[in-house]
């Protein structure tokens, strides 16, 4: 077995896309005609979205959305980036909200946490040990 996809759910699935590739730099691998799936390049694991008319249409007793909570799902996304004072930065100007600010922890990491607009939790760091 091996870890393939993280879909979230999310209001609307192009906007989604849009904001990962103008605030990560990530690119586009896959959007559907149907605008309620699509995908970003990220490596081994797929980074997906998929709209929340389509989680629905899986598990019918429904979801607590990301983008309906007042604060941030018990779940990350965990972006890598050698620059995370950087990285934040440019997240910022993108419309995402800053929930902590870059900091040095003790095991030697940088690590920042944002939300982005449509409601994922998203943290910024250096490689472990790096």
């Amino acid at each position: 077995m091996k870890f393939g996809y993280t879909i979230l759910y999310v209001p609307d699935v192009a906007a989604s896309l849009a904001f990962f590739e103008k605030a990560f730099g990530l690119t586009r691998r896959f959007f559907a005609d149907t605008g309620d799936y699509g995908e970003l390049e990220t490596g081994a694991t797929t980074l997906s979205f998929a709209s929340q008319d389509l989680a629905l249409s899986h598990h019918a007793a429904g979801y607590v959305f990301a983008s309906g909570s007042d604060k941030p799902l018990g779940v990350e996304i965990a972006l890598v980036a050698e620059d995370v004072e950087a990285a934040h930065a440019v997240a910022l100007a993108a419309g995402a909200t800053e929930l902590a600010p870059p900091k040095a922890m003790p095991w030697g990491q940088t690590v920042s946490f944002i939300r982005c607009p449509d409601g994922t939790l998203v943290e910024l760091c250096t490689p472990v040990g790096g």
